[in-house]
């Protein structure tokens, strides 16, 4: 495993002007309302390493959202399906710059090295094409970006510098498709998997979810002040617990309707 260091640059000039005309928004955001030196000190060391964490998360997510796009593509999806899948990857990007530009605002980016041969976990390539993009599709979108959303949500809610809140509202507004498109893949693809292929995906789900329920306990481990969300999040013990009705709500229950139960194969 050979680590690098996560940096982004952009290329400039036209091309950075053909990517600002496709999302304009960006630049309407209030980026000269955050003055960092009106916070404590290790309060914006602290929000450095979020938002970076969070530039880094986006990118992975990105890269997620294009595999799970040639997956549908190979599957032969239905076509103005793959085309809603097709702006997702632009969606991800563009969140990656919002949020790597707050941690430049504050102060630029935390260290954070990372194996760029593994930012997304691969389905067996002996399975059907469907199978491998219905679980690219429940890993990325019926557990990852269904539980996302309704935390983004809440941070955004509960954010009040302006600037943060302005990114957290661009970045919820993008997920809501998101969220939607698992369960909209599910319903056509029904029909189409056996028994054996719900287990399978049952499985993935499972592993899926065991990979963020750890992260909670790391963060129930080192609680945050109640007023750390003024730099972008929810004191921790409102977040863990809007995350446990989350995952119940929006992933669990909507994914039992598809005969798909990752709960015997939970391991955490």
């Amino acid at each position: 495993m050979t680590d690098e260091l996560f940096e982004l640059t952009m290329l400039g000039g036209a091309i950075e002007r053909r990517y600002r005309a496709q999302r304009p928004e960006v630049e309407q955001l209030p980026w000269n309302s955050l003055d960092p030196s009106k916070y404590p000190p290790e309060l914006v060391a602290q929000a450095r390493a979020t938002w970076t964490e969070a530039a880094f998360q986006e990118h992975r997510t990105g890269a997620a959202c294009a595999s799970t796009l040639k997956a549908l593509i190979a599957a032969r999806a239905p076509l103005d399906l793959v085309a809603m899948a097709s702006r997702f990857p632009l969606d991800e990007l563009v969140h990656v710059e919002l949020c790597a530009r707050l941690a430049s605002l504050l102060g630029g980016g935390a260290p954070l090295t990372y194996d760029a041969r593994a930012l997304v976990l691969e389905p067996d390539a002996s399975l059907p094409a469907l199978l491998q993009a219905a679980e690219l599709v429940v890993r990325n979108f019926c557990v990852g970006e269904a539980l996302s959303i309704p935390l983004l949500r809440g941070s955004w809610h509960a954010a009040r510098q302006p600037l943060i809140k302005a990114v957290l509202g661009r970045i919820v507004r993008d997920e809501a498709a998101h969220g939607a498109f698992g369960w909209v893949f599910l319903e056509w693809a029904d029909e189409r998997l056996t028994a054996d292929d719900r287990q399978h995906l049952a499985r993935q789900a499972a592993r899926t979810i065991d990979t963020v329920v750890a992260r909670w306990a790391e963060l129930r481990a080192r609680p945050l002040e109640k007023d750390d969300d003024r730099l972008g999040w929810m004191e921790s013990a409102t977040y863990l617990e809007l995350a446990r009705r989350s995952l119940q709500k929006n992933v669990l229950e909507p994914l039992a309707r598809f005969g798909i139960d990752p709960g015997p194969f939970r391991t955490v």
